[in-house]
């Protein structure tokens, strides 16, 4: 919206061009994202708080958690409205990836509202029934997939890249396409929500990741860059760095309230949004076995549930205390902001290994 403005304004003035260049709007939509976060963000959490949106707390969960019980929860609303926002200010919106993440990211949005919405304004423990909410997330998922297979403009959008491999590109018909963005996009999703347990848990590797797919976006979208590291050139994905900076920035602000102890938790709202942006992004950009490293946090977190639920029905035993991983480590007595913060540390580590997939070929 402004980048039409300034190009308009351009004609008469030639300062307005540098609103051109991906990387100061990036930074703008990073700060502009970051100051709605602080704006709305406390009138926000008294609104809540006022209608006593709450969380509700497990009986079976660790006992430190009792005090977090009537928790403003949907906060993650204040994230997709920074978002947006800023995207909608920042990025060209005659790019159509532009268009296909915000529609991802607003409609697995609209999911997450009407399941939290159940929960904490109907009392129904069991929101969104699960079938309910995985064909809305199915067919937002295929429907993305079909688009971006039948849009593709070269070779390279239909493509699988080994990270750590050069020149080593494995082409994937519309069936083999639209199973994989489905089940990045839909497992991503799912994947953060379940990482969404603690005070800033899933927040801050959701920025770091978010970041880092956002230098993947500059160089894919760049035709000297992407030729120069071996990573697929991608028409129009650099766009997609607008987009993955306001992600950062809304997260940021978020995390001013959510840091422990929390004034608001995101509630499902905000995290099916955001792990359904990160894998759409990365399905677009190519880069969707690095997003599996990149997001370590979020797999182990996904692989403890499911191990433990297998474990329980074949075994009738439990692998660990209990699941999602991180209540594992509070029930060994790790204290809230030590699994948080390490966790953060991992992901940080696995964020730098993603990265260095651009060099390391």
């Amino acid at each position: 919206m402004l980048l039409e403005l300034a190009r308009w304004l351009a004609h008469d003035v030639r300062g307005f061009n540098v609103f051109n260049y991906l990387t100061l709007r990036a930074v703008l939509a990073t700060l502009t994202a970051l100051a709605i976060s602080f704006l709305v963000g406390p009138s926000l959490i008294r609104k809540l708080t006022q209608y006593k949106v709450g969380q509700s707390v497990r009986d079976d969960g660790p006992q430190t958690h009792l005090v977090k019980a009537g928790t403003p929860t949907m906060g993650g609303a204040l994230i997709l409205v920074a978002i947006a926002i800023s995207t909608l200010l920042w990025a060209d919106l005659s790019n159509r990836f532009v268009w296909v993440v915000l529609f991802t990211t607003i409609g697995f949005g609209v999911i997450g509202l009407i399941d939290d919405w159940r929960k904490v304004v109907y009392r129904n423990p069991k929101g969104l029934s699960a079938k309910a909410k995985y064909f809305w997330q199915s067919l937002i998922g295929i429907s993305v997939a079909i688009y971006l297979f039948y849009t593709a403009s070269v070779p390279a959008e239909t493509e699988l890249i080994l990270p750590f491999v050069k020149n080593l590109a494995l082409p994937l018909g519309a069936v083999s396409f639209i199973v994989l963005t489905y089940f990045v996009i839909v497992g991503t999703s799912n994947a953060v929500n379940l990482t969404d347990g603690l005070d800033g848990l899933a927040i801050m590797p959701t920025v770091m990741v978010a970041s880092a797919l956002a230098v993947f976006a500059y160089v894919a979208g760049h035709l000297y860059f992407s030729k120069y590291l071996g990573v697929p050139y991608v028409p129009g994905a650099g766009e997609l760095t607008v987009f993955c900076a306001a992600i950062g920035g809304a997260g940021l602000g978020f995390l001013w309230f959510n840091a422990y102890p929390a004034e608001v938790f995101m509630g499902d709202v905000g995290a099916l949004a955001l792990g359904a942006a990160l894998g759409t992004v990365a399905v677009i950009v190519r880069q969707e076995i690095v997003l599996f490293i990149m997001g370590g946090v979020f797999v182990m977190e996904t692989i403890s549930v499911m191990l433990q639920v297998g474990s329980f029905k074949l075994t009738g035993k439990r692998i660990f205390r209990m699941a999602p991983l991180h209540h594992h480590y509070e029930l060994k007595g790790w204290k809230e902001t030590q699994v948080v913060v390490r966790f953060w540390i991992i992901s940080m580590m696995l964020v730098l290994v993603g990265l260095s997939t651009l060099k390391l070929r």
